[in-house]
Formats: structure tokens, C-alpha cells, sequence
């Protein structure tokens, strides 16, 4: 501690007050009376380290006409319920490492400037519930044992929550989070409602105990979170990282307007992705998940590189990347190719040598696991997949009858190739013919001239 403390005992921690030296909470009633008719509106507040009763509570707000200045209450203890409606506090509020005992209800309240809460802890249940700040808001490392309410509240330049632990339940509900909101490895004991939220917030390395509903205007980021309960995640207008995630239970993800990031997830749960507008896909590299649906998605940069159960992912009305239709000379058998437009998945341009200079590619022949083992609803797609599934497996190399099928008739599926190796081998059948009949006639010996007798 960086203050003077009570001398009343040495197991007082409360800032001392001149003359008297001892902290508010042990000053006599006239000493008390004295120090409380010192403040004013606007000034300074320090009860750092100081035992905080209702009634002292309450003295001290009258006495400052519900307006302090700069409060300084470090390592102060609550020991009664605080309830601060219509206190505003001009200046900034430092809380770190105080104590309530009882309800901190903070609704009602206005903060002028910063407020800090880190490492607090709340016995019974927080109440932030529609309060304006206008700075900053910290509460890093703050233990919260009951219910947290901070919905509908305005935070003007962001919150700060980064390892709090939340053991009951907590909403955000409406919550307007300003420069945004970092809960970078905290945790959630309960239920966390985090919907219609205004702003981005980071939910790094958190842990959700019991199920998550995160909904936000703002770019949302959950990379490497984990969630036993449910995950439901829903935003507009932005983006969703969701790198590395864990989820035990089912995971939702619905999309406006926006894109979301899946590498590396692992989902044991029923999982959806849907979209709506021009929402977009970006990865499920390395993503494990057994069930998996995704709707009306543009998957046309999305990779797929790495996805440990293909065969559990059901596409429906989603848009895939385009082949270039064309023709090109090869020095390798057969010379002569030609391309026509299919749906393929991002990661074939990297076989195709169109890769971006930081795409580690794969392999056709995990390629070919990739197309035959994906089901899209609709049969056009399907074709396309099970074509390119033959197209990876001729380029791996896996018999050169692939490639005489790949010429003929394209594996079966490309009958107009096959009608046209029909057509121009009757041609040159008919050809064959016509140039034999000529030449047998022109090279008929001429009849004899018959003979006159007389």
C-alpha cells in the first residue's frame, strides 16, 4: 500500500485523515463530523483501504451533494448494500482491489471520466445496469460471484474484463461498448447474454462454463475460446473469428452481411453456418466437426484444406469458386486439354499453380478425399465435385485409364465429349469410305473395244 495507514491498529489498512490519523471508519462522531463538513462537491475522495459501512456510505454522498471529484477507494471494503442512484462522479473512479459484500448496485450512476475495477471482488450480485461512462472501463482480473448486470449500459471509450471471472449469470444486453470491450481469458461460471451488443469485443482464450449467445454491430473475435455449453453467435455488418475454438455442445453462427474465420475449430457438437446477404466464408482449415451445415454462404474463397470429416458437411445454397474455361497444349500426355466451367472449392488454384505466395496448398489426392467426401443439396454442384474428385485422382497419377476416360467422355459425366469422339470418328469413317470408293473407281481397268466382223 502507497498511503499512510489508520493507526488505530495495525490490521487497518484505511488511508488516515489529518490530524487525527486514523481512517473515517474509526474517527470519533465529532472528528467524523468535522472531516465530512471538509468536502464539497467536485473534490477529491480517498477511503483507500477503509471499511465503508451503508450509513458511512451515505454520509459521505450527502456530504459531496452526490458529486465527488476524483474518488480513490483502493482496497476499500463494502461491508452494506450500495445503491448510487443519481450520483455522478466528476472525475476518475479507482476501485481496484476493493471489496462489497453486499449488492453493488452502481445504477443510476454517472461517470465523467475512467473507472477502474481491477481485481475486485463482488460477494453478492453487480449491478451496471444502464450506467453511462464516459471513459474507460477496467475490470481486469475482478471476481464477480453472483449475477452481473451490464445491460443497456454506455461505455464511451470501451470495457475491460481481460481474466475476470463471472460465476453467475451475465448479460450485456444492449450494451453500447464504445472503443470496444477485451474479455482475453475470462470466465464464465454461467449463462453469458451477450446479444444486440453495439461495438466489437475479443473473447480470446475465454472460457464459457455453460452456454454463450454473442451477438454484436462490431467485429467479434472468440479465437481459441472454449465452450462446454452451447455457442451462438450472430452478427451484422462485420466479421467473426473463430479460430481455434472448442465448443462440447452445439455451435450456431448466423451471418448478415458479414464473414467468419473457422481454422482449426473443433466442433463436437451439431454446428450451423448460415448466411444471409453477401456473407462470406473465409477457412475451415483443420476444423474437426462430425456435423456440420452451412447455407447460403459465398464459399468461393473459403479453404478447405485439412477438414478431418468431410462426408459430415451438408452444403446447401452456396456459391463456390469458378474454373477458367479454355484450351492449352501440354508437353505431357495428353497435349492437347481443354477446361470447362465447373463449381470447385478455393484450394484447387494452389494444384492449379494459382496460389496466393502464403498458401501452403495441398495435395490432389486430399483434394479428391475433399470433393467425394462433401454433399451439396443441389445436383449441378454435385456433378461438378464428383468430376473434380476424378480430375484429383488423374492428376495424383492413379492410372492411365483415368486419363483415356478424362479424353474420351470426362470420367462419364462430359456425354457431349464422347458424341464428339462419336461424330468425328464417323466422319473419318465416312471419309475412309468415300476416298476408298474413288479410288477403287479410278483405278478399274477400261473394257475392251468390241470387235466388228463382216
Amino acid at each position: 500500500m502507497d498511503w499512510v495507514t489508520c493507526a488505530y491498529s495495525a490490521a487497518c489498512t484505511g488511508v488516515a485523515s489529518r490530524p487525527s490519523g486514523f481512517c473515517l471508519a474509526h474517527l470519533t462522531p465529532e472528528q467524523l463530523g468535522a472531516a465530512l463538513g471538509e468536502m464539497s462537491p467536485g473534490r477529491l475522495l480517498d477511503l483507500r483501504g477503509t471499511t465503508v459501512t451503508s450509513d458511512l456510505l451515505t454520509r459521505i454522498l450527502e456530504a459531496t451533494g452526490g458529486r465527488p471529484g476524483r474518488t480513490r477507494l483502493d482496497r476499500a471494503r463494502f461491508t452494506g448494500d450500495v445503491r448510487l442512484p443519481g450520483v455522478t462522479f466528476a472525475g476518475d473512479v479507482s476501485l481496484d482491489n476493493a471489496r462489497f459484500d453486499r449488492l453493488a448496485s452502481f445504477f443510476g450512476a454517472r461517470f465523467e471520466g475512467n473507472v477502474s475495477l481491477a481485481g475486485v471482488r463482488f460477494i453478492r450480485e453487480l449491478s451496471f445496469h444502464g450506467v453511462t461512462v464516459r471513459g474507460h472501463v477496467s475490470l481486469d482480473r475482478a471476481v464477480m460471484s453472483r449475477d452481473a448486470l451490464f445491460s443497456q449500459a454506455v461505455f464511451g471509450h470501451g470495457l475491460s474484463c481481460e481474466r475476470a471471472r463471472f460465476d453467475g449469470y451475465a448479460t450485456f444486453d444492449g450494451a453500447r461498448l464504445g472503443d470496444g470491450a477485451a474479455f482475453r481469458g475470462a470466465r464464465f461460471g454461467r449463462t453469458l447474454s451477450f446479444r444486440k451488443v453495439s461495438g466489437h469485443a475479443g473473447f480470446e482464450a475465454a472460457h464459457f462454463a455453460a452456454d454463450a449467445y454473442l451477438s454484436a454491430t462490431g467485429r467479434l473475435s472468440a479465437t481459441r475460446a472454449r465452450a462446454d455449453g452451447s455457442l451462438d453467435v450472430a452478427v451484422a455488418r462485420c466479421g467473426v473469428d473463430l479460430r481455434g475454438v472448442e465448443v462440447t455442445g452445439a455451435t450456431t453462427v448466423r451471418l448478415t452481411d458479414s464473414q467468419a474465420d473457422l481454422e482449426g475449430a473443433v466442433l463436437r457438437g451439431p454446428a450451423t453456418v448460415t448466411g444471409r446477404g453477401t456473407s462470406m466464408l473465409t477457412s475451415l482449415r483443420q476444423v474437426e466437426a462430425t456435423d456440420l451445415g452451412l447455407s447460403g454462404l459465398d464459399l468461393s474463397a473459403c479453404r478447405f484444406a485439412g477438414l478431418s470429416h468431410p462426408s459430415g458437411v451438408r452444403v446447401k445454397d452456396c456459391t463456390f469458386a469458378i474454373t477458367p474455361r479454355g484450351v492449352r497444349l501440354s508437353l505431357r500426355w495428353p497435349m492437347l486439354r481443354w477446361f470447362s466451367r465447373r463449381r470447385a472449392l478455393a484450394d484447387e488454384s494452389s494444384v492449379r499453380g494459382r496460389a496466393d505466395a502464403d498458401d501452403p496448398g495441398t495435395s490432389p489426392d486430399r483434394l479428391a478425399a475433399l470433393y467425394a467426401g462433401l454433399r451439396p443439396s443441389d445436383r449441378a454442384t454435385s456433378a461438378d465435385f464428383a468430376f473434380a474428385a476424378m480430375e484429383m485422382r488423374r492428376q495424383a497419377g492413379h492410372g492411365w485409364w483415368l486419363s483415356v476416360s478424362w479424353l474420351l467422355c470426362g470420367y462419364g459425366m462430359r456425354m457431349g465429349r464422347a458424341a464428339a469422339w462419336f461424330a468425328l470418328l464417323a466422319a473419318i469413317t465416312a471419309a475412309a469410305v468415300l476416298w476408298g470408293s474413288a479410288s477403287h473407281a479410278t483405278n478399274r481397268p477400261a473394257p475392251p473395244n468390241p470387235t466388228v466382223h463382216r
